[in-house]
């Protein structure tokens, strides 16, 4: 970050004397006004619950601008990338600032490649899982267990162990999904294969059984690919606030990433895409297209209790870009698969339609975000409804060993300790009693 030749000064208007804070410029996006003297200079915090305007780090990977509905990786436009690149080509980036030559994306590809399969005895640690525990409980097990078995390269302070550390994750994640996934189905794992692509091999891993082969289908290995390259990172959204926060401490890169992981569990964070299917779900099973003024109407009625899920973002106040990619997407797939007339989709079609005409969604700019067609699209592949986080955190993890990463060679970065406006009871006294 660059000092800017401005100033911020915070005046009290009990005569106190006013206080003058440097002013920082970023590459693009709003300046940051540093308050790091703050209450050494006048004894008070800032207040900002859920930190909406407080930067709490400088990050070089991820930029949004939520007014233009613009998404960059490293300086890359989502829509460039999501075109003209497969998920390791991301990876690649997300990790270390530039898109691969075609010798570096070689060799990337297959060092991931050669790191998807886990230790053995993992299987035995997953089957002291209930078969119908949620994903999500597995995975953050699973993943905060990895600490258990790679203790060679947790040396948080040497950048190799770092590396490979993230490569470690990147590659392993896949495998224990699909194990996960398996788990829960009460079939035999499916051990990875290094022909296949890193999208194509989850695939495999996913749905292959011992009986006979399994092709994977390009349209759906593609389809997939992008749902990874559209999740990949996001900024500082709760879950990679939170493996910040937590590697902040200096604990091993698998416990912060469970801790990511934990946190994407959420339904507010992660579990959006799944709450957009269960809501189209619940449309076509009460009246389908038919029905769907009436539920908008609904929805405009803040009485009614329904909520429209899949529309609006918290950062983006523009149409999502990651959700027109989606929607390319969710048509191509449909098509390829015969489900053309698909009523969830022609459903998803019909809201988006209205939200984008009726003033009600216009002025308030609830346009569709990514969860309102992945969903769709993971469905259609196979994927159930519960697996769908999973996914989201199998794709994140890239971006969440890359923030973490990026932290840690941070000069500045500290233990992460918020501050708190304190409203409970006074000084006490038990002899009271």
């Amino acid at each position: 970050m660059q000092l800017s030749d401005k100033k911020a000064t915070l005046s009290f208007s009990d005569g106190s004397s006013p206080i003058e804070f440097p002013v920082y410029q970023g590459t693009i996006g709003p300046d940051v006004i540093d308050i790091r003297k703050l209450y050494g200079q006048s004894g008070m915090f800032t207040y900002d619950p859920g930190f909406l305007s407080t930067a709490s780090c400088e990050s070089g990977i991820t930029y949004i601008d939520g007014d233009e509905g613009q998404l960059l990786y490293r300086g890359y436009p989502i829509d460039q990338l999501a075109q003209k690149c497969d998920f390791m080509d991301i990876s690649y980036l997300i990790l270390n600032g530039d898109l691969p030559d075609a010798n570096q994306k070689k060799e990337f590809d297959s060092l991931v490649t050669h790191h998807t399969m886990v230790n053995e005895q993992l299987h035995f640690f997953l089957r002291g899982f209930r078969r119908d525990a949620h994903p999500m409980a597995v995975l953050t097990g699973l993943v905060g267990a990895l600490a258990a078995f790679y203790h060679d390269s947790t040396d948080i302070t040497n950048a190799h162990h770092r590396h490979v550390s993230a490569i470690r994750l990147i590659a392993k994640m896949p495998t224990l999904v699909a194990m996960a996934y398996k788990y829960s189905q009460g079939q035999p794992f499916i051990y990875p294969q290094n022909d296949l692509s890193y999208t194509g091999n989850f695939l495999r891993m996913m749905f292959a059984t011992p009986c006979e082969e399994y092709k994977v289908n390009e349209v759906v290995e593609r389809a997939l690919d992008r749902i990874f390259i559209l999740h990949a990172d996001h900024e500082q959204n709760a879950s990679t606030s939170t493996v910040r926060l937590c590697g902040s401490s200096g604990t091993n890169p698998f416990a912060a990433i469970a801790s990511g992981v934990a946190c994407l569990w959420g339904p507010a964070h992660g579990g959006a895409n799944e709450a957009c299917l269960q809501m189209l779900e619940e449309l076509q099973a009460n009246g389908g297209v038919a029905k769907v003024g009436e539920f908008m109407e609904k929805v405009k009625d803040k009485n009614s209790g329904v909520r429209l899920m899949g529309f609006g973002h918290r950062v983006y106040k523009n149409y999502d870009p990651r959700a027109k990619l989606m929607q390319e997407t969710c048509k191509e797939v449909l098509a390829a698969l015969g489900l053309e007339n698909d009523p969830l989709f022609k459903l998803a079609m019909e809201l988006e339609r209205i939200a984008l005409e009726d003033p009600y969604f216009v002025d308030r700019k609830l346009y569709p975000n990514v969860d309102f067609y992945s969903g769709i699209v993971q469905r259609a592949i196979g994927i159930p409804t519960s697996l769908f986080t999973a996914i989201f955190a199998l794709a994140r993890t890239v971006g969440w060993i890359a923030q973490w990463n990026e932290m840690l060679s941070d000069p500045d970065y500290k233990i992460g300790r918020p501050r708190q406006l304190y409203v409970g009871s006074e000084v006490r006294d038990i002899a009271g009693r």
